[in-house]
């Protein structure tokens, strides 16, 4: 199959500095392959480190009974990014650079600070489980692995000077062998007997107890991460396409289809890591000792665990699996951080300099962490970082779902009612879910058990604990308030360009307009000047009448004759002005149905200003000019010098 081709001059791609690859004309495979890519980084984050303890845990714990929340939990994801590259793919901006370009200051800053610590947060189990799958597999310690993590990312990442297809084909080929790895492991694990259950799980809602609800929480909120609605929008730049109407229609399109292909592969590894845990630590023969593990079951002894129970194999595969998640994730990672620092800032620093502060800020906490408190501190601080990303996600997804229903931002492409209220339906209900699980966390650390954080508890944890819970109160009233307040602030700044067809259609109602303008303007000098030249020929008619000059007489006849002339003229000239008039008015009535406000608005002022009333009308339309045009020279400079010509005229 023919490779897409690259071009390397990423000037109108605002927002991405890397070769970009060029979209071919026309239908099929070829057009469909060259859109394969961003939708294999963006699936990485659905199984990444934080998602295998997640789904260990849920395994362990309920066995099949929460994989319908696994399979809810990425239909809301294939839902929410699809808007992120719809986004992209219609504006040439991403998330990122919306923000900065909508907010004020202060607001922006705000939220590039949380954008940055849900990046932070998600990057540092990222580090975490590659420190960990390095240690399982070649004993290498935990400090040493996570240094290993962040240079190998750095050199990673050096693809990008490629172009983006040699990256997103590394990420594919990662994610087909942790996919490889877990399949293999749950056709070894899973018994006949088993696949009923399986199955019965994926369709039937079931909830256990309150543990089960928290489990199939964090699930959802490891599932839909924020960084990802920052990193598939500025992905989707990397193509090329035509910049019609047709053209971008086709991009989101091929776009759903790749995306849904690749959470569809992400989908099979969590149903096999959920079905190889609760198959293992459900099993009526499992080993002793194995139950304490699978009790506090956890991505540092899941290796252990399938090892004794399935085999040396078994524990192999999972450390390379879990070394391919945390390698390419933290790669996305970094990815996003770029993008997410470059938008919200617009810092124009070199590449390799963003890839190295945003890779230093992930792993100095977590080389901490690794050399203070070991494997147990590693663990729990990716249960923290699951706390953060929940905590962060409406910031970045209450934006993104108040842009794309816009017509300010996506012009005719903005969702359609039913749409918004489903999205804003979902993100309310992540929203809730993931404040329901902060504080679920906190009342089972605090209150159902305190052991864990202090043992036995004393009488000074007890006051710090009626401290922080009021604290904890207070604060999250603040966080409901902030983004309520957020999500009811109006969208003020216009920022979509219209297509180059819709372009060409407001050029067509300007010439119409122009061609009334200059027609009504030759038909009223006509006029004038035959009726000038009738008036002098009957002055000197009146004086050849009384004996002054004869031959006056004769030329005030003949220029009698040439003022009806003009006068016929100059009628011609008037009905020819209303026809194009008329033409106008049609021309901007069927561009008004179909382009944006910006451009909807000057096809209306051209049919105001085409009225042949005078050249006064026409002023009116000079002061609604067609606005943010960026398509051809040709286009553009034809419309500018139809907004000069109607100035002058005004």
């Amino acid at each position: 199959m023919a490779r897409p081709a690259v071009v390397t001059s990423p000037e109108d791609a605002e927002g991405y500095s890397a070769p970009r690859v060029i979209v071919p004309e026309g239908k099929g495979w070829r057009q469909c392959w060259s859109y394969v890519g961003p939708g294999f980084l963006v699936a990485i984050a659905y199984i990444d480190p934080a998602n295998f303890e997640s789904d260990l845990k849920a395994g362990a714990a309920y066995k099949y009974t929460l994989l319908w929340a696994l399979l809810l939990a990425s239909l809301a994801g294939l839902f929410i990014q699809s808007l992120s590259a719809n986004l992209g793919i219609v504006t040439g901006k991403h998330l990122a650079q919306h923000c900065r370009l909508e907010y004020p200051w202060a607001l922006n800053f705000v939220l590039w600070l949380i954008a940055e610590l849900n990046i932070i947060a998600s990057d540092i189990p990222q580090v975490v489980g590659t420190a960990f799958a390095l240690n399982l597999l070649f004993h290498i310690p935990l400090w040493a692995g996570v240094l290993i993590t962040g240079c190998s990312t750095l050199l990673l990442l050096a693809l990008e000077r490629f172009g983006a297809r040699p990256l997103e084909a590394l990420m594919a080929l990662l994610v087909l062998l942790i996919a490889g790895c877990f399949v293999a492991e749950m056709v070894k694990a899973l018994q006949p007997s088993d696949v009923g259950e399986l199955f019965k799980g994926m369709v039937v809602p079931q909830l256990k107890d309150l543990g089960a609800l928290a489990v199939a929480i964090s699930i959802l909120g490891a599932t839909v991460m924020p960084h990802n609605l920052f990193l598939h929008s500025a992905l989707v730049l990397s193509r090329k396409h035509a910049g019609t109407t047709r053209a971008i229609r086709t991009a989101t399109h091929y776009s759903l289809l790749e995306l849904a292909l690749a959470l569809f592969i992400s989908v099979i590894i969590n149903v096999a890591i959920i079905a190889v845990a609760g198959t293992v630590c459900n099993s009526a023969s499992l080993p002793p000792g194995a139950a304490e593990a699978c009790a506090n079951i956890s991505i540092s002894n899941a290796y252990v665990l399938l090892k004794d129970v399935l085999g040396g194999w078994a524990g192999t595969l999972f450390g390379v699996a879990l070394l391919a998640s945390g390698q390419s994730s933290t790669v996305t990672g970094t990815y996003a951080g770029q993008y997410v620092m470059q938008g919200f800032l617009e810092l124009r620093i070199s590449t390799w300099l963003r890839n190295f502060i945003t890779r230093l800020v992930a792993i100095v906490p977590a080389l901490l962490v690794a050399l203070l408190f070991g494997a147990k501190g590693a663990s729990l601080l990716i249960i923290l970082c699951s706390i953060t990303l929940s905590f962060g996600l409406p910031f970045a997804l209450i934006p993104l779902l108040k842009f794309t229903s816009t017509t300010l931002k996506m012009g005719m492409f903005a969702t359609h009612t039913w749409t918004t209220v489903a999205a804003s339906g979902l993100g309310a209900c992540i929203t809730l879910a993931n404040s329901a699980l902060i504080i679920w966390t906190c009342i089972n650390l605090l209150y159902l058990n305190p052991s864990s954080l202090s043992s036995p508890p004393s009488a000074n944890f007890n006051l710090l604990r009626i401290l922080f819970t009021v604290l904890t109160s207070l604060l999250l009233l603040l966080y409901l308030l902030t983004l309520t307040l957020l999500a009811l602030r109006p969208i003020s700044t216009a920022t979509y360009q219209p297509t180059k067809d819709e372009l060409s259609k407001a050029a067509v109602v300007a010439k119409a307009h122009d061609l009334a303008i200059d027609t009504y303007e030759n038909g009223s000098s006509g006029g004038g000047k035959g009726g000038e030249r009738g008036e002098r020929g009957d002055l000197e008619s009146g004086f050849g009448a009384y004996g002054v000059c004869g031959k006056g007489s004769e030329e005030g006849a003949k220029a009698a004759e040439e003022s009806a002339e003009a006068a016929a003229a100059a009628a011609e000239a008037a009905a020819e002005a209303a026809e194009a008039a008329a033409a106008a008015a049609a021309a901007s009535a069927l561009a008004r149905s179909k382009m944006p406000q910006s451009a909807a608005a000057a096809a209306a002022a051209a049919a105001a200003g085409s009225d042949v009333t005078g050249a006064a009308a026409g002023a009116s339309f000079s002061e609604s000019p067609p606005a943010n045009v960026a398509v051809s020279a040709t286009s553009e400079a034809s419309l500018q010098h139809w907004l000069a010509e109607s100035g002058r005229r005004s």
